[in-house]
């Protein structure tokens, strides 16, 4: 699969081009437009656990689409959000992992697997599950805004708010922890948790927290007065 990118930021697509006889998995509901002859399928991507793992934890659709076309051809992808896109390739022994929402698409030779973020996570219940990308190929992913694509070398190490994490490396040192040195100081900041990454490895983040953005519309909503 090859991914070219459009519309760059804001509304990015990513157009995923199939070679004839190749084989794509696409996030449910993310494919925008596609070339003529397109062959579809769906597919629950791990068997009934998996897609159970993906939908009821990860947030993720239960099923998958597998887009094919004997001839060729394209695919444009789109995330439900605003905002940009990206794509990294995985192969054996240097997986991806994901936060919540963020696959839009890979090769077939590319496993997906929703993994449990840990208990710090879930106290914070920011990203508390993640897919974890293995296996050979390009993964396609989005972000809520725009997109940091950081390199991280060996001994080089980088904190981020859990909020504006959307992937990094597999194999990498991390840490998760609380922003303050307490409870009373992370509320005075109005910071949660952050992670703390050690390279080398790469670390993608998103310039908005969506978690942030529900909380801010949901107070501006009516409250029910109703007794």
């Amino acid at each position: 699969m090859k991914v070219e990118l459009r519309h760059p930021s804001s509304y990015a697509v990513a157009r995923c081009f199939i070679q004839p006889g190749e084989v794509i998995n696409v996030e449910s509901g993310a494919m925008y437009a596609q070339s003529l002859g397109m062959r579809i399928t769906s597919e629950m991507q791990g068997g009934l656990f998996g897609a159970l793992k993906r939908s009821l934890l990860a947030g993720d659709s239960f099923f998958v689409s597998k887009f094919s076309s004997p001839g060729g051809g394209w695919v444009d992808v789109v995330p439900t959000f605003p905002g940009d896109i990206f794509s990294l390739n995985v192969s054996p022994g240097s997986g991806l992992i994901l936060t919540r929402g963020a696959w839009l698409a890979s090769d077939i030779g590319v496993k997906l697997d929703t993994q449990f973020g840990g208990a710090k996570m879930l106290i914070g219940g920011e990203g508390l599950f993640t897919v974890k990308c293995t296996g050979q190929g390009e993964v396609v992913a989005a972000a809520y805004g725009a997109i940091d694509h950081i390199s991280l070398k060996a001994g080089e190490g980088m904190t981020v708010d859990t909020g504006h994490l959307v992937a990094y490396e597999e194999g990498m040192q991390v840490n998760i922890r609380q922003a303050g040195t307490g409870i009373l100081n992370s509320l005075k900041s109005g910071e949660g948790l952050v992670m703390d990454f050690m390279g080398p490895g790469d670390v993608v983040t998103q310039t908005r927290n969506p978690q942030g953005f529900a909380s801010f519309i949901q107070s501006l909503l009516p409250k029910n007065t109703s007794n």
